[in-house]
């Protein structure tokens, strides 16, 4: 891809937490930067990527061109980038991985998307498959938002927008369900939990103790997580099942997301101005 094609699709990607058009409308999206393994200077592209629990993997297609990407040979030569969501900018480590951990992800991500076969057979060469795994920080994530009222709309658009694609991945799955699939609905459990956890131990706490007349909407929010609780572990019980239907995994997918997005639709009316 072009510089000119990638400026125009990063720079829409940074005004539109994360939301682009064109041919990564609808796609998990995010920002790449690695450090030029000559040059020594950053070098950022964007990439779809695949969900994969606590940690994320992007493939080196490059198009379906003969030669590798430039942002692999760099993470070769310095394994440290940035990544940017389209709520979190955070530093990871980039491996490039091999052997039968390649090839079963590799064959994951081809089942939810066969195009990934098409650009492996155009460029003649096997597709990398790169895992970034997130480095531990102290203290809060960093984002591009400006105040903590935006950044909770921001992460809860980010989870109404997972949700969307999964329920469209669902929708669009044969009989039997892929395993990419199930691994995107178990990372969105993750995901909520982890939002939740934080939201229970470390906001709300910190929130009731600044306002003690907030206590009745925090009591109300904690109790909310508590039925969403039930229903991620509702979603999890069902991935567990191979034999699990189509309609099954879609009424555990709509159940969670009926009352999730009526809980973020209310946490925002009721903190975000706070915030």
């Amino acid at each position: 891809m072009s510089n000119d094609f990638n400026s125009s699709v990063i720079a829409e990607f940074r005004a539109n937490q994360g939301r682009v058009g064109g041919m990564f409308e609808g796609g998990r999206l995010l920002l790449l930067t690695t450090t030029g393994a000559r040059s020594g200077r950053p070098h950022t592209v964007p990439l779809g990527y695949l969900p994969d629990e606590d940690r994320v993997l992007v493939i080196g297609s490059n198009g379906g061109q003969r030669r590798h990407p430039a942002w692999l040979h760099n993470v070769r030569a310095n394994p440290v980038v940035t990544v940017e969501s389209s709520v979190f900018v955070y530093e990871a480590t980039a491996t490039v991985l091999s052997g039968e951990e390649r090839d079963e992800l590799f064959a994951r991500a081809v089942e939810q998307e066969p195009a990934w076969a098409d650009y492996q057979r155009q460029a003649g060469r096997e597709l990398p498959v790169v895992a970034l795994v997130a480095l531990p920080v102290a203290g809060p994530p960093k984002s591009n938002v400006g105040s903590p009222g935006e950044l909770l709309r921001v992460v809860h658009q980010a989870f109404r927008r997972e949700l969307e694609l999964i329920r469209g991945e669902v929708v669009a799955s044969g009989a039997v369900l892929g395993a990419q699939l199930r691994v995107n609905c178990l990372t969105l459990c993750a995901n909520l939990h982890g939002h939740h956890v934080h939201e229970d131990r470390g906001l709300f706490p910190a929130l009731e103790y600044a306002d003690p007349g907030l206590g009745p909407v925090l009591e109300r929010l904690r109790a909310e997580h508590g039925t969403v609780a039930a229903l991620l572990e509702r979603l999890r019980s069902v991935l567990g099942d191979p034999a699990l239907t189509r309609e099954e995994l879609l009424a555990a997918v709509d159940a969670l997301t009926g009352d999730l997005i009526a809980h973020l639709d209310y946490e925002e009316s009721a903190l975000a101005g706070v915030l």
